[in-house]
């Protein structure tokens, strides 16, 4: 890691000067594993403040977050523990592909990120931005840029002057092979100006 902000720092002028200005950013690091898809699954397109009350209601009602646990319920029943029905239809989706075994978390370490993509995407409800986040927080994949992220897309429009979607994937593609360190920068830099820290969980 220390290697890819040395050399994102000497390529690109902006995030030499958010590096100079808030030092290094944090560096997320999840467990692998059916639990931590699970949390990504209830973030979707939601704060983390929220998410995470979420997800804790969710494992006071149903305990160990465990497939045959999230199978016990109903997407209405999961409901009462403030799931969406939505992303309830998606934790069982995850829970009947794993005990289904279509998709074998424990091995997609063994994979490379395309792979993994390819297995990951065959899941109801779990998309690229899902898919992103696992691998760069549980797999530590170096060249993963989130432009599913809203926060990583408006602080690349906000300070590159991008208008369109190929002018942020263009500037993205600057920070090849390192985009995973550029986006725990730009993430640095946008909770620093709201005066805000990580939520870890």
């Amino acid at each position: 890691m220390i290697n890819s902000l040395k050399y994102l720092v000497e390529k690109d002028k902006t995030l030499n000067q958010i590096y100079t200005d808030i030092g290094n950013p944090y560096i997320p690091n999840r467990p692998e594993g059916f639990e931590t898809l699970c949390k990504l699954i209830i973030e979707q397109q939601v704060s983390l403040e929220s998410a995470k009350a979420c997800f804790k209601n969710l494992e006071a009602n149903i305990g160990e977050i465990i497939p045959k646990n999230i199978l016990k319920y109903s997407p209405d029943q999961l409901r009462t523990f403030s799931i969406s029905k939505q992303k309830a239809s998606y934790l069982i989706a995850l829970s009947n592909a794993v005990v289904e075994k279509t998709l074998e978390i424990e091995k997609l370490s063994e994979l490379t990120d395309n792979e993994i993509r390819n297995q990951l995407i065959k899941v109801k409800g779990i998309g690229n931005w899902t898919i992103d986040i696992y691998l760069m927080f549980c797999l530590q994949s170096k060249d993963i840029i989130p432009l599913g992220d809203i926060a990583i897309v408006n602080t690349i429009k906000e300070l590159y002057n991008c208008k369109t979607s190929e002018e942020i994937k263009l500037v993205s593609e600057n920070w090849k092979p390192h985009r995973s360190m550029a986006a725990y920068i730009l993430w640095h830099y946008y909770l620093t100006k709201r005066n805000r820290k990580p939520i870890i969980y």
